[in-house]
C-alpha cells in the first residue's frame, strides 16, 4: 500500500489534512495510506530548513512513501534558511516566485529520496481557500453570525483565485474571516467551511492548489 506523509504547518491544516483531504483521496485512491503529522515548533515559528529536511528525508526512508508539505509561505523568511531564499525572493511573480522555492527545495534533498518528495508552499494562509462562494457561507452561518457580508462580497468580487488574497497585517485571509464572522474560531470554522465547500469546488478555483492534488494523485498511482 502506499503511504501520503503530508507535512502540515499547524493545527488547521493538520484538521484540513485529516478530516477532509484524506477521505477525498482515499475515496480517488482507495488504496493510499495518508498520514499527516504537524512539524515540531519551538516559540511558534516555522522550522528551520535544517529541521523540516531531516524531518522530510526521515519519513522518505521508509518503504513505499510519498512526501509532501502544506506550509505557509508567507511565515517562512530569511533566518529559516531555506535553499535559494534570496534568489526566490527578487523574483517578483508570485508563483513564479513559489515554483523556484518549491524546486530548490525538492533539489536540496538527498537526490536518492527527492522523487518521492513533493514540495508545496500555500502562496498566503490556507485560510484564503475558504473565500470560494457566499452561498457557502449563507448556509452555515446566520445573518446574525454573519455580520461582514458586505466585507465577504467585495473580497469575492476582487479575487477570482483566492490563492492571490493578500497578506496585509488587517487584509490576510483569517483577519477578515474574523471580521466577517461573529466569533470566528480560526480551527473549528475553517475546517466547518471547508467541508461545506468541498475539494472539488475548492480545486475549481485555486490554481497551485489544484495542480498540487494532481501531482499527489500522480505518485500514488504510479
Amino acid at each position: 500500500m502506499k503511504r501520503l506523509i503530508i507535512i502540515c504547518e499547524g493545527e488547521t491544516e493538520q484538521e484540513f489534512c485529516s478530516m477532509l483531504l484524506t477521505p477525498y483521496l482515499r475515496s480517488k485512491r482507495g488504496y493510499v495510506l495518508v498520514q499527516t503529522p504537524r512539524i515540531k515548533r519551538s516559540g511558534g515559528g516555522l522550522l528551520t530548513w535544517e529541521r523540516l529536511k531531516k524531518e522530510i528525508e526521515t519519513y522518505l526512508r521508509e518503504t513505499d512513501v510519498v512526501v509532501t508539505s502544506l506550509l505557509d509561505f508567507y511565515g517562512i523568511g530569511p533566518s529559516l534558511h531555506f535553499p535559494l531564499w534570496k534568489e526566490a525572493d527578487r523574483i517578483t511573480e508570485k508563483n513564479q516566485r513559489l515554483d523556484f522555492l518549491e524546486g530548490a527545495m525538492k533539489e536540496d534533498i538527498d537526490e536518492r529520496l527527492q522523487n518521492n518528495f513533493i514540495p508545496y508552499l500555500q502562496l498566503h494562509e490556507f485560510e484564503g481557500l475558504l473565500f470560494n462562494n457566499i452561498e457557502v457561507f449563507e448556509t452555515q452561518f446566520s445573518p446574525k453570525e454573519l455580520i461582514g457580508r458586505r466585507e465577504l462580497i467585495e473580497v469575492l468580487e476582487q479575487y477570482d483565485n483566492p490563492e492571490m488574497i493578500n497578506d496585509g497585517p488587517n487584509t490576510h485571509p483569517s483577519q477578515r474571516l474574523e471580521r466577517i464572522i461573529d466569533g470566528y474560531a480560526k480551527v473549528v470554522y475553517g475546517n466547518i467551511l471547508a467541508e461545506a465547500i468541498g475539494i472539488e469546488r475548492i480545486r475549481s478555483k485555486s490554481p497551485r492548489f489544484n495542480q498540487w492534488i494532481e501531482k499527489i494523485e500522480t505518485a500514488c498511482a504510479s
